[in-house]
């Protein structure tokens, strides 16, 4: 097998856990959106912590912990925290739809957020693609009367993630685990106040969910590891393209299988958005081929120069 062929296939299979991560998150709605968030913090950390030790990498988050960009690691793990908790909230309550169209719409917003901090020029592609996606936000608002503000939070929220670390040092696996340490002591201590002072706490008292939780520091981690390993082995358009799977399996999941409220209004924001999104993919399909022709490249570059 190729490498090419190697990292397509573990970027897929990232994208295929976390489409179907849903179906968990529903399947364990008796456990409680921030009792849930908490283990998979906690679960998470020991699964970061394990990987980074069989690695004998435990010097880098040591290294990260004293040096300069903790403040900034602090931000993203909060923002990280916000985004796993109402995604966890939506699909527990009915929103999977909606949570699915903020993965859609996270992409458009995440070049709108490049715009406005790293002063980066839309092409006209781009401008027509995020201007199809605040249509999209327009109709659904206008459609069911409200705006959509789980897909609007969960985008925003991943965007701002996605932002702060692109300016980070740090290595990305050791900035993940740090983020998901600096968590773990309020995650411990919601759990000890559940357990001890509210005595609600599933795990341990459900068998079921108690054998289940776990499982959320694998689901949360091993598509992450799989899609950061094939990242580095695909051309970026293929990569851009893949990102479509995770919220096209969430939305089918939550219309087809958990039967949540899919409308017209759904039908037509979504058409709205993967036209976005098609004529986003094309326009990085077209830059990575202008990227890869060396003679692009460098009329690319006489142009920048003048």
């Amino acid at each position: 097998m190729t490498a090419a062929r190697a990292g397509i296939l573990g970027v897929l299979f990232a994208c295929l856990i976390w489409g179907l991560a849903p179906l968990y998150y529903r399947y364990l709605s008796r456990v409680s959106a921030a009792e849930m968030l908490a283990h998979r913090t906690l679960w998470s950390a020991l699964t970061f912590g394990v990987l980074m030790a069989a690695q004998g990498r435990l010097s880098l988050i040591r290294a990260a912990i004293k040096g300069p960009e903790l403040p900034l690691i602090l931000i993203t793990a909060l923002l990280i925290s916000f985004n796993w908790g109402v995604f966890i909230w939506a699909l527990q309550n009915g929103h999977a739809i909606e949570a699915g169209l903020g993965y859609y719409i996270f992409p458009l917003m995440a070049v709108v957020l490049g715009v406005l901090t790293l002063g980066e020029r839309l092409s006209p592609l781009q401008g027509l693609a995020v201007g199809l996606a605040l249509g999209a936000v327009l109709l659904l608002t206008w459609g069911l009367g409200v705006a959509p503000w789980i897909a609007l939070g969960l985008a925003a929220s991943f965007a701002a993630y996605t932002r702060t670390k692109k300016g980070l040092k740090t290595d990305a696996t050791a900035s993940v685990t740090l983020e998901v340490l600096l968590l773990s002591p309020f995650a411990l201590g919601y759990l000890a106040y559940l357990h001890l002072g509210q005595g609600a706490g599933s795990f341990g008292r459900d068998l079921e969910a108690s054998l289940l939780l776990p499982l959320t520091g694998i689901i949360t981690a091993w598509p992450l590891i799989l899609f950061s390993a094939g990242a580095q082995k695909v051309r970026l358009a293929t990569l851009g393209l893949s990102q479509y799977l995770n919220p096209t399996l969430q939305v089918l999941c939550a219309a087809l299988i958990m039967g949540d409220a899919f409308t017209a209004w759904h039908v037509g924001a979504l058409a709205l958005i993967w036209t976005a999104l098609a004529l986003y993919t094309f326009e990085l399909w077209r830059q990575d081929r202008a990227a890869a022709n060396p003679a692009s490249s460098a009329a690319t570059s006489l142009t920048t120069l003048n």
